[in-house]
């Protein structure tokens, strides 16, 4: 046998764990579904069709355990009857996390999980007393499954397909008082002969096998109730299955004269066989979805992200090259103003200017995937944990269709968890305490994501309890995370924000499942590190709604530019309500804290920079910065205008302040830092109460290493 070269068996096996991770959400899928409609049979067949795919996929890149357990799993998924359809669910969900503890070992290297557990519940389920699915017991005759087509006769359905026609898999059962099966088969052939294209059958004709059995594989623009009177002869044919693309029904023939019409009803255990598994049909649906086994033109192309990242790089380094040509266009317009190139240059520049944006929206399309791909596993999440805490919660899901670039929707899954996570087990209540506050017994988890501007929201929802604002504060004071003076003047918001603190719970006791607050500071440093926020809205008795706000690609922002003593910074333009002039004079303070008025507001002053004398008539400028649903005024000496910038990331051994999220650089060459505005309102909170502002010392001293550094990079990060 030909083996794969290394590389190649690589590059096979990195596209099996993707796709094999997109077939075991199929399985949690169905499994869930199958728990609220157990008497479904075409969830029964979406989880095999599913495992079925995982175990040829396995065997194909050489993971002999993993095919074998789901082979096992697929055949037993095959019966005609189970103990229950409960039971099944349990006995899927436990198969797709023993599927993913192998994955996950053979992608490590790692010793394989225990599989003995698993299939144990398999065994015990088959052999399991038990009554057939939706239909009849059938004599062991009939138990015999469908047969196993070719890949050539494969192809010649699919072509067949093409070409207009409708496929169909046929099971013809000779009547039992027929004395001549062989001759029977034959009989069958000729009533179908004349506007059908027979494709193969089982057993082959001439087979002097004496089978009560008879399989076809056709092709026709006839219809299933032509093809169910074709092959309904008395006294010839008890029975016929027909298979439209897994669509099977039934029909067994009247004993009445020949004109007599057939009846066609549903047959589950037929159905189950799936004769044809490269060809399904468009119209073959596993909960509104298309299932793993379509079949038609491959249009879906796996690109490693790593590639997509280098070509907005290049595109990053192309914005980069078009300001520096503005920037010589200009100094060019200045010394000539007569000539007449000058109009051709600008015509020149605009052209590029559109093409390089059109480039740069196609590049970043490419990045966003719908966060469906995220959110589609939490509802097993949340059926887990629910049942953990021993309360009946059902999640609801809206704007699954959003897009986020890949990148940011990687990093919030964690985030994400432990919202979700937090919701089930301490925002919803018991059902006895839900009904004695008149809620219905089943609580309600809601995940949504929206566009708002040029952000993603992405919004967890619980109708539980809500959180104590009494028992936060009371919990700040006794951590001496706030004094008790100063917890009394928080505001609603102030205290919500308390939970975010390192280490800080409300819990009253530990258990597996984190308390509501226990790590939602990693939440905080998460969205700050992706230049986003998260916010908290919550009722007493109502429920609680974290709100995450993300920018729709961390690559290139617009950004407004300002000075500092003389040094050249920058902030993500959406952060920016409004830009105000002030005199240091319209400074006051309030409990030691520069404040300033802006017509109804009061807002909290952040200084960048070094104070001036007090009573000064210099002004500056105020850049009102909107955070977490929160406002404060950013004072700065200059603007320098709006600019496009491509963010350069800066490891730990070029930047030593969390307060810069990255550098840029401009089309004159100059380098221009990007502030981190949440690490900057996160110092101005714990400055002490009479200084100045926040301390950039630290930063400035650096500021001009750092932009050598990332000049001799070459703008590289």
């Amino acid at each position: 046998m030909t083996q794969f070269s290394d590389e190649r068996g690589a590059e096979l096996r990195e596209l099996f764990f993707e796709t094999a991770q997109e077939l075991l959400q199929a399985i949690n899928d169905d499994a869930l579904k199958l728990e609220k409609s157990p008497e479904d049979p075409e969830i029964v067949r979406g989880i095999r069709r599913a495992v079925h795919t995982l175990k040829g996929d396995a065997a194909a890149v050489g993971f002999r355990e993993l095919s074998e357990l789901a082979h096992h799993l697929e055949d037993s998924l095959g019966l005609e009857s189970f103990p229950s359809q409960a039971s099944l669910a349990e006995i899927a969900f436990t198969a797709a996390d023993v599927f993913a503890a192998m994955l996950q070992a053979y992608r490590h290297q790692t010793e394989l999980p225990p599989c003995g557990p698993l299939r144990k519940l398999i065994d015990e389920m088959i052999a399991s007393p038990a009554q057939t699915r939706n239909s009849p017991p059938r004599p062991a005759a009939e138990s015999k499954q469908q047969a196993l087509w070719t890949e050539y006769e494969r192809v010649a359905l699919h072509r067949a397909i093409d070409d207009g026609k409708r496929g169909y898999a046929l099971r013809v059962f000779i009547d039992p008082a027929c004395a001549m099966p062989i001759a029977a088969r034959q009989l069958i052939l000729n009533a179908l002969d004349g506007g059908i294209e027979l494709i193969a059958t089982r057993p082959e004709p001439g087979s002097p096998e004496p089978s009560r059995e008879f399989h076809l594989l056709l092709a026709t623009t006839q219809s299933e109730k032509y093809l169910a009177a074709k092959c309904s002869i008395p006294t010839i044919t008890s029975r016929v299955t027909i298979h439209a693309f897994g669509e099977p029904h039934t029909v067994s023939p009247e004993p009445a004269p020949p004109q007599a019409t057939a009846q066609t009803k549903r047959s589950d255990a037929a159905a189950d066989s799936e004769p044809i598994l490269a060809v399904p049909s468009p119209k073959s649906q596993n909960g509104g979805k298309q299932t793993f086994t379509d079949a038609g033109p491959d249009s879906i192309l796996r690109v490693d992200a790593e590639r997509i990242d280098n070509v907005l790089n290049l595109v990053g380094e192309l914005i980069i090259g078009k300001s520096m040509l503005q920037q010589a266009l200009n100094e060019f317009a200045s010394s000539h103003p007569k000539d007449v190139t000058r109009g051709r240059f600008t015509d020149a520049m605009a052209f590029q200017g559109r093409v390089l944006n059109d480039l740069q929206r196609a590049v970043m399309k490419i990045r966003m995937v719908p966060v469906e791909q995220l959110f589609r596993r939490f509802p097993r999440m949340v059926r887990d944990v629910g049942r953990q805490c021993g309360k009946d919660v059902e999640l609801a899901i809206t704007g699954a269709d959003t897009d986020l670039d890949k990148s940011l929707l990687d990093t919030i899954a964690e985030p994400l968890t432990h919202l979700v996570r937090n919701a089930v087990s301490h925002g919803i209540e018991s059902a006895s305490e839900r009904s004695a506050k008149a809620k219905p017994p089943r609580g309600t988890i809601r995940l949504a994501a929206y566009h708002q501007g040029n952000q993603v929201v992405i919004e967890v929802s619980d109708d539980g309890r809500g959180i104590d604002l009494d028992k936060v504060r009371a919990h700040a004071i006794e951590k001496k995370i706030v004094f008790h003076e100063e917890a009394a003047r928080l505001s609603e918001a102030e205290i919500l924000n308390l939970i975010f603190r390192p280490g800080f719970s409300t819990a009253d006791h530990v258990t597996e499942i984190a308390g509501r607050g226990v790590g939602l500071d990693v939440v905080q440093n998460v969205l700050h590190r992706l230049k986003g926020t998260v916010s908290i809205e919550t009722r007493s008795g109502k429920g609680t709604t974290f709100r995450l706000k993300l920018p729709l690609t961390l690559a290139i922002i617009k950004a407004l530019l300002f000075r500092v003593e003389q040094h050249l910074y920058a902030v993500p333009l959406n952060a920016v309500a409004e830009i105000s002039r002030a005199r240091e004079s319209d400074l006051h303070r309030v409990d030691n804290r520069e404040v300033l008025q802006l017509r109804n507001d009061v807002l909290p002053a952040v200084r960048l920079g070094k104070s001036h004398p007090p009573g000064s008539t210099t002004r500056v400028f105020v850049l009102v910065i909107s955070i977490s649903e929160r406002k404060f005024g950013l004072l700065v000496d200059a603007l320098e205008g709006e600019e496009q910038l491509v963010i350069k990331a800066l490891d730990d051994q070029t930047v030593e302040t969390d307060m810069v999220s990255g550098a840029s650089i401009l089309g004159d060459g100059r380098v221009v830092l990007i502030l981190n505005l949440p690490a900057i309102v996160e110092r101005f909170a714990k400055a002490r109460p009479d200084s100045s502002g926040v301390d950039l010392g630290l930063l400035l001293s650096h500021t001009e290493r750092l932009r050598t550094s990332v000049a001799s990079a070459g703008g590289q990060a």
